[in-house]
């Protein structure tokens, strides 16, 4: 028996329909298996890239490796680097000398602090090079107690110095500033009423056959932690 016209075209469109519901079902899956693939890749690398971001470094006062105890003066400093740039010094994370502040200068450059507040007092270049030691000596008569004393050479810093200046910087607890000789690196961190050595100190000789520039030592630096003073 044959179907007529008008039951093939029914017959048609009914498969028609059935392929095609079965082809979006298809689809779709499809669609769904790929959307979660590319899902799962895209949170797969983000939770890459969040691993592998570095962690923030912790900034501590002047850039120290460790933050300092409590009742404690943070402080970072570099001696000058030959006759080409200045020294720097750092305390309670404040700049308070350095070539970029234009405070520095060839010869001996000093900054104070109040041991007890951590104020800056004063910062001072004196020329020993070409200079008068007086008023090296000078200052460092005024001092009172309790007061905090960071020293840098630049270029030359003992040229010009007598044993009164020595015998001055030695009573703020330096070990090696009776040596100082032409040229050398020093930086120092003292006291004025110190009753022991500073462990904040160091030096390098003017020697031409280990110097790291030509007629000049290598820059010396130092951090560390300055107890205050109590009453």
């Amino acid at each position: 028996m044959r179907l007529s016209g008008s039951v093939k075209f029914a017959v048609a469109v009914v498969v028609f329909l059935l392929v095609g519901y079965f082809t979006l079902q298809i689809f779709e899956i499809k669609i769904d298996a790929n959307l979660g693939s590319i899902l799962a890749k895209y949170l797969a690398r983000s939770q890459a890239e969040v691993e592998a971001k570095p962690t923030k470094l912790l900034k501590y006062k002047c850039s120290l490796a460790k933050p300092c105890p409590e009742n404690h003066f943070a402080f970072k400093m570099a001696s000058g680097a030959a006759n080409v740039v200045g020294p720097k010094i750092c305390v309670e994370d404040k700049i308070i000398m350095s070539g970029v502040k234009n405070n520095v200068g060839r010869g001996m450059n000093i900054a104070t602090v109040d041991g007890k507040a951590g104020n800056v007092l004063d910062t001072k270049v004196f020329d020993l090079w070409s200079g008068d030691v007086k008023p090296f000596i000078d200052f460092l008569k005024t001092l009172q107690d309790g007061t905090v004393v960071f020293m840098a050479t630049y270029d030359d810093s003992a040229t010009k110095l007598n044993d009164e200046a020595r015998k001055l910087v030695t009573d703020l607890g330096s070990s090696s500033f009776s040596n100082l000789g032409f040229r050398d690196n020093w930086i120092f961190v003292g006291a004025k009423g110190i009753q022991s050595k500073s462990p904040f100190e160091q030096h390098i000789k003017n020697n031409k056959n280990t110097n790291k520039y030509e007629g000049w030592p290598e820059v010396l630096e130092m951090e560390g932690c300055i107890p205050q003073k109590k009453d």
